[in-house]
């Protein structure tokens, strides 16, 4: 097979959770426990980073890769779901992976594959970290696909984990409360490895987190407790923070900037500093220049797309990945704050989300475009219309994310303001992202 027919392949063959949801979810360590086994085991051979969570993970896997990449460290990175390729989801040093090892790793194993019947998700773990082995990785870090404690990837013991937030997402396969969900993502906690907790959220899911790590003699740590990240500005094209270390009152990051600028990355830059902390007590070289310069450049390094992304000027127009209530409502925040003349809103969601939720987010004074992304899981335009309207959000259908976008700039004035956003999807979908 061609490197398209290997794709053609992995699509048709194994159930994907992007396109078709609850079909495709397999939970259990099982399958890619005996796919890597066959592997000798590749995840290992190197030493891993382990990051969960509801919103921010994927933020913060980047964020992370990008200071030990700069750092010198040769930097596997595993994430999901891609936005444009496939092979994006498996990078070192920020390349994707290359065709030439996927074409001869389904070839290879094949006849596993038949055999053992994975889902995409369980033998694309199973791809990365044999990838990651073959390449001779220092480290890799691994971002969760979905919970924690049944999620493929949770068959590695990390040098680190970490958790990002809790909020409520995938409801209908991890729980149907905070406290449910929480106890899902503890299950990246292992025994005797520390565990970074971005956000200290209620006491509730604070102390069943600590309740698990207390269980695990895994040493605990609540980044939210420790530091304090104070905005400063935002100019170039970077946020400017403060990170303050509250016990001391001194600065561990003075005029620290990011690249990435949405006002939710203030609660992930926490968790990144207090793992970049605990990664240097166990020997790690991260000097603070390098780490500076990582995180000015996280896009950069690591390719990282979506994240509040300004993608033009006059009209402004912003996108961002958040596709549940909590990720959603932090970017509409920041819209808001940034948004000059007529708010216009390209949205479209998958079917399985809770949508009413983040409907009632919108302004109802906003100007909107609904679409479908080209994905089976997708809510029709003309569905998403009716259901709007009934929040009253008054808009037109499109088929199509980009026909949906170009009537939103074409009927602007130069200071207006476009979001899209509302699935991982809609974003996938933009053309020239």
């Amino acid at each position: 097979m061609n490197y398209q027919e290997t794709l053609d392949y992995l699509y048709s063959r194994l159930p994907v959770f992007q396109n078709i949801g609850a079909r495709a979810f397999k939970p259990g360590l099982h399958t890619t426990r005996e796919l890597c086994n066959f592997l000798g085991d590749p995840q290992n051979h190197y030493p891993t980073i382990h990051i969960g969570g509801t919103n921010g993970k994927g933020s913060t896997s980047h964020m992370l890769a990008a200071v030990l990449q700069r750092a010198g460290y040769k930097v596997g990175l595993y994430t999901s779901p891609h936005l444009k390729d496939f092979r994006e989801r498996i990078r070192v040093n920020g390349q994707f992976v290359t065709e030439e090892f996927i074409i001869d790793f389904i070839s290879e194993n094949k006849s596993n594959i038949e055999r053992l019947s994975p889902s995409f998700f369980e033998a694309t773990v199973a791809m990365a970290f044999s990838y990651f082995s073959k390449m001779e990785v220092d480290v890799a870090v691994i971002e969760v696909g979905m919970g924690g404690r049944l999620d493929s990837t949770n068959i590695i013991t990390p040098e680190l984990s970490i958790i990002t937030n809790i909020s409520l997402d995938h409801t209908q396969y991890l729980g149907e409360t905070l406290e449910e969900i929480a106890a899902e993502k503890a299950g990246i906690i292992k025994p005797n490895i520390p565990v970074v907790v971005s956000e200290k959220q209620s006491d509730s899911i604070s102390g069943l987190l600590s309740n698990a790590a207390l269980n695990a003699d895994a040493p605990i740590i609540y980044a939210s407790d420790h530091y304090n990240v104070q905005k400063k500005s935002l100019r170039d094209g970077l946020l400017e923070v403060d990170v303050v270390e509250k016990e001391t009152l001194t600065s561990i990051f003075k005029g620290l900037r990011l690249d990435l600028t949405g006002a939710y990355q203030l609660k992930n830059i926490a968790g990144v500093v207090a793992a970049i902390q605990t990664l240097r007590k166990k020997g790690w070289m991260l000097p603070d220049s390098q780490v500076r310069e990582a995180l000015s450049a996280v896009t950069k390094i690591t390719g990282l797309k979506g994240r509040w992304q300004k993608l033009s000027e006059k009209p402004d127009v912003y996108c961002d990945t958040g596709h549940n209530t909590a990720g959603l409502a932090s970017a509409l925040e920041q819209f808001e704050s940034v948004a000059t003349g007529a708010q216009r809103f390209v949205v479209g969601f998958v079917g399985d989300k809770d949508i009413t939720s983040m409907l009632q987010l919108f302004p109802s004074d906003g100007v909107f475009y609904f679409c479908q992304p080209s994905n089976l899981r997708a809510l029709d335009a003309r569905e998403l219309t009716q259901l709007a309207a009934s929040f009253g959000l008054i808009g037109r259908a499109f088929l199509n994310v980009n026909d949906a976008l170009n009537a939103a700039i074409g009927d602007s004035n130069p200071q207006d303001t476009i979001y899209v956003g509302g699935s991982t999807f809609v974003v996938a979908d933009i053309e020239d992202l």
